[in-house]
């Protein structure tokens, strides 16, 4: 059993706040999603839970299973169980699906013996074209092909908790129904915890939701079961548009260098 701990995170990029005191607990084998509009600070949330640079943590704290992850490096936070399936993926030139893999598990102080049938039976599993895994990483693949290689990583390294940033994004009905099924079983194979970060309610057709949480300008406003994502596909956000602190700013689109436009 493990669990990520989120308490009181505050963010800064610069002079601006962009996380506003987060509170989020995540275990083993539960799925929790964070929805909200543009600019809310979702993925400022994914990234200083796994480290990169450019934000400063003003206070509050993130760890795994006790562990302070802010006082650890990106690789430490990796080697310690946490995954990080990024909106958009990395293209890394030069150095195959399998050469990264078979270097994760080395690392990590693990036999790489096998991994290339892991790897490639975990492509079968969502339908995964095998030569990829030989190509270099990322390199001319579609927007979806590279969703599912992140996904075929996952199942093989198969950390303690994954998050997802936009998983959903560029994949079409069939490869987004392949993929969240494949972390869906996770869940219950090896007792995967899950954050993701969605916009949409088509995410959770497959991958189920434990607790939804809605973030705005910084601050979780409201949290409930998967109702919250149907009410949201109904209405929007608009019963959301006045929450959370009053001298939030509407946007940190453009503010933070390291936010994607689209979140």
């Amino acid at each position: 059993m493990s669990t990520l701990t989120v308490s009181g995170l505050c963010v800064n990029v610069g002079e601006t706040e962009i996380l506003k005191g987060v509170d989020l607990e995540v275990s083993s084998g539960e799925v929790h999603v964070i929805m909200g509009p543009n600019g809310a600070g979702k993925s400022t949330l994914s990234n200083v839970i796994m480290g990169r640079p450019g934000y400063e943590v003003v206070a509050g704290s993130v760890t795994l299973d006790g562990v302070d992850l802010l006082a650890l490096e990106t690789w430490e936070r990796a080697q310690a169980g946490m995954f990080l399936a990024m909106q958009y993926p990395t293209e890394v030139p030069g150095v195959s699906v399998e050469s990264v893999m078979v270097e994760s598990f080395t690392a990590a102080g693990l036999s790489p013996v096998g991994v290339d049938q892991l790897l490639r039976a975990e492509a079968d599993r969502i339908g995964f074209d095998s030569r990829f895994l030989e190509r270099a990483l990322n390199v001319d693949l579609s927007g979806g092909e590279k969703k599912r290689n992140e996904t075929v990583q996952l199942g093989v390294l198969r950390p303690k908790i994954a998050i997802l940033d936009e998983l959903d994004s560029g994949l079409d009905i069939d490869a987004l129904r392949a993929c969240s099924s494949r972390v869906e079983a996770m869940t219950n194979e090896n007792q995967l915890g899950v954050l993701a970060i969605t916009h949409y309610n088509r995410l959770l057709h497959e991958l189920r939701a434990d607790h939804i949480h809605i973030l705005v300008k910084g601050s979780i406003v409201e949290s409930g079961g998967p109702e919250l994502a149907t009410e949201l596909e109904r209405d929007g956000y608009a019963r959301f548009a006045t929450a959370g602190s009053d001298d939030a700013s509407a946007s940190v689109d453009g503010i933070d260098p390291f936010l994607d436009p689209l979140l």
